[in-house]
């Protein structure tokens, strides 16, 4: 499986910027509102060590990592749900998307100016975005509820279901976002694909002075607490995008940053999903798969390819770190560390793993 996961903000807070970054794409970045018409797509792989670790182990001929798919979609302005600007368009785009990654600028800078030439004001921003986000999810409830409402009168089974979309309906009204509820029934709005229901990863755009500064963070990060955030300048994003490895990191390690925007991004993506991988290794490749936490053994199975899951029969796992601590894998099933596992079985994030099935 592959997750998508939509950039978004207003016009002018760095997004294009960003996404040329993390993407290393070469799309338009200019300082007005609409330099992003129709959504850019850039997949990008999953940084994974372990993958250059069991090539060598197995003399693998090709690596395979997993990827994460991000969007970069035009530019939001108040009203969008009411069609202005880009309103709708944007919105659809949104709702084909895992989740939401939602660029909010937090730097001074003159040369580009703010979406309404106001003075940058990080908390008005958000506000701006997720109004916007609720009043289309507003709009879809109210057009879905009729018909459901005249249907339960004759199927008493769908008044759960009306009801419920009633209670969220309500919770749109006050202004509170789905994300923002305890849980969700996902079999109820499964079909509505509401676009406050999806999760969302604030990544506040900032400068070099702030991306030093705890103190500065932590107000941001209060913003929108509890959701997750984090902080990239897009500036030194695009700056270190065409230096080595080391270079990049060295650059920066002098902010005090351990991990690039990119790094970032998909570690918030998979935690805030609730996802994790598991590894396939042999001469021909070694790969990463992505799957939910939680996942069985023949649900994982199912990831490669459906007739997995069908007919599976067990599944050889090795940990990862056993794996390379013998060296091989024959001195690990020598030390009895490559185990058969059944159908109840619940994958782990070091799993390196050989399928068995029947089909």
């Amino acid at each position: 499986m592959s997750i998508s996961c939509g950039i978004v903000g207003l016009p002018n807070v760095g997004k294009s910027t960003l996404f040329n970054a993390l993407t290393r794409a070469d799309i338009l970045a200019a300082n007005y509102p609409f330099a992003t018409i129709e959504p850019n797509t850039g997949i990008v792989p999953v940084p994974d060590p372990r993958l250059d670790k069991l090539q060598e182990l197995y003399k693998a001929e090709k690596i395979i990592p997993a990827t994460v798919t991000f969007v970069d979609i035009a530019g939001l302005v108040a009203g969008a749900s009411k069609g202005e600007g880009l309103g709708n368009k944007f919105l659809d785009n949104i709702r084909k998307t895992d989740a939401i990654v939602h660029v909010v600028r937090a730097f001074e800078n003159d040369d580009i100016l703010r979406h309404d030439e106001a003075p940058v004001d990080p908390q008005a921003d958000i506000e701006i975005i997720n109004t916007e986000l609720i009043l289309a999810d507003l709009q879809t409830i109210e057009k879905h509820l009729p018909k459901l409402q005249k249907e339960a009168k004759a199927k008493p089974a769908l008044r759960d279901t009306m009801t419920y979309l009633e209670s969220l309906k309500r919770h749109l009204d006050e202004g509170t976002p789905l994300s923002a509820l305890p849980s969700l029934d996902e079999e109820a709005i499964d079909d509505l694909h509401l676009l406050t229901a999806k999760p969302v990863i604030y990544a506040f755009n900032v400068d070099e002075n702030t991306l030093t500064s705890s103190t500065a963070q932590r107000e941001l990060a209060n913003l929108v607490a509890p959701a997750k955030s984090l902080f990239v300048c897009a500036k030194l994003e695009e700056e270190i995008k065409d230096l080595t490895e080391v270079e990049a990191q060295e650059l920066l390690s002098s902010y005090g940053v351990e991990e690039t925007g990119l790094q970032q991004l998909i570690h918030s993506a998979y935690d805030t999903l609730g996802l994790q991988s598991y590894l396939t290794a042999g001469p021909k490749e070694v790969r990463a798969w992505t799957i939910h936490q939680g996942y069985t053994a023949p649900q994982a199975a199912g990831v490669i390819h459906t007739d997995f899951e069908r007919g599976f029969i067990a599944a050889q796992i090795v940990d990862y770190d056993d794996l390379v601590t013998a060296g091989s894998e024959q001195a690990a099933k020598a030390a009895g560390k490559v185990r058969t596992e059944g159908k109840t079985y619940v994958m782990q994030p070091g799993d390196v793993v050989e399928f068995r099935f029947n089909v």
